[in-house]
């Protein structure tokens, strides 16, 4: 189920902003990119960004319910291999509660990558479209405010890159550090060997 919570949300997400630039286009073409577009812009980007943040935030604390999951099962998988040793060569996901034993039921290393590695998960990716929308509409909102084309530039660029490095660090310490001062009850003797 949440897995399938997490497809949706990120469905409607992607939605909405492809329904945005679609309506943005139809008003720039329109207007020839005036007041009129502006208008439209700061009405529309405000409400998308707000739906991609709360979208992410919302990935983020289904990853962590996955995570308690899989430690659970891993327990489970822990226990039948402590009453029965000779289905260890059967058992193909981790079964210790340890980062090892998590990564290896999510067929991943530990360490792998490390915190690049949440760019390439749902909320990773979600982080680089949200920072893309907030340097756009700084963009937008730049001129309305006197700044020149370099500094406007400068300014999405800054703010496109802060927003996915905010969102990155949320990420990483609500999914991963939470792991790290966890204390796993049966850790692997042998890491690498999950």
């Amino acid at each position: 189920m949440s897995w399938n919570e997490a497809s949706s949300r990120a469905a409607t997400f992607l939605s909405a902003l492809s329904a945005a630039v679609v309506a943005l286009a139809l008003v720039a073409q329109a207007t020839s990119f005036g007041e009129g577009f502006v208008t439209v812009a700061l009405l529309i980007l405000p409400v998308v960004l707000f739906l991609g943040v709360t979208t992410f935030v919302r990935l983020v604390e289904i990853n962590k319910e996955d995570v308690r999951w899989v430690i659970g099962m891993n327990l489970l998988r822990h226990a039948y291999l402590e009453a029965a040793p000779e289905l260890r060569p059967y058992f193909i996901t981790g079964w210790h509660d340890d980062e090892d034993g998590i990564m290896a039921t999510f067929g991943a290393r530990a360490g792998l990558g490390g915190f690049t590695h949440e760019f390439v998960t749902a909320p990773g990716v979600l982080a680089v479209v949200n920072g893309a929308l907030a340097g756009v509409l700084t963009g937008v909102v730049g001129p309305r405010l006197g700044a020149g084309t370099s500094l406007m530039l400068g300014l999405a660029v800054a703010i496109g890159l802060l927003t996915i490095a905010l969102l990155a660090v949320y990420q990483y310490q609500g999914a991963v550090g939470p792991r790290a001062q966890r204390r796993a009850r049966f850790p692997n003797e042998a890491p690498g060997i999950s």
